[in-house]
């Protein structure tokens, strides 16, 4: 017949107190030390957030084109969503009832030179010396975005652009 299991069982409570104990001494106060804990700093301590990744993005004036291009996507997709045929104004408005500034734009004429639709449209904000540059074709693509540097001419865009004087 076999010996009961207790023993062993006994042996290992016994170790576990025993390593309790050994550990609670370590963290013991000594005598000479202090009865404040030191204080604990980690990298979220740090005076400057991070943002989330699952933050909503923001306008952020004063900032480049490339810390607007999320805000202005989010923005021109929702005008797509709406309106999956939009056209120029369409986008012009839906950026600037969301807070950016309509003399810093630029649009793309709605037809060819001959009258017909174009196949897409481009319109831009421009952010100092950066641009945000936004394309929609709903046959043509869809929507895509880039950033990019200011003109020589101080413009964003390349080509024949119509004026934004509504």
């Amino acid at each position: 017949m076999r010996a009961p299991a207790r023993p062993a069982a006994a042996f290992l409570a016994g170790a576990a107190v025993a390593a309790a104990l050994l550990l609670s001494a370590c963290t013991g106060a000594h005598p000479s030390a202090s009865t404040d804990p030191a204080p604990h700093t980690t990298a979220s301590d740090s005076a400057t957030p991070t943002p989330t990744a699952s933050a909503a993005p923001v306008l952020v004036p004063g900032g480049t084109a490339a810390a607007n291009q999320p805000y202005f996507d989010k923005v021109n997709q929702a005008t797509i969503a709406a309106k999956p045929g939009a056209k120029g104004r369409d986008f012009i408005d839906g950026l600037v009832a969301a807070g950016f500034t309509k003399a810093d734009m630029q649009l793309t004429p709605d037809t060819t030179t001959i009258g017909l639709t174009a196949p897409s449209i481009q319109f831009s904000v421009k952010f100092g010396d950066s641009c945000v540059i936004g394309q929609y074709g709903p046959d043509s693509g869809g929507y895509t975005s880039l950033t990019s540097p200011a003109l020589a001419t101080g413009g964003c865009l390349i080509g024949q652009t119509r004026p934004i004087d509504w």
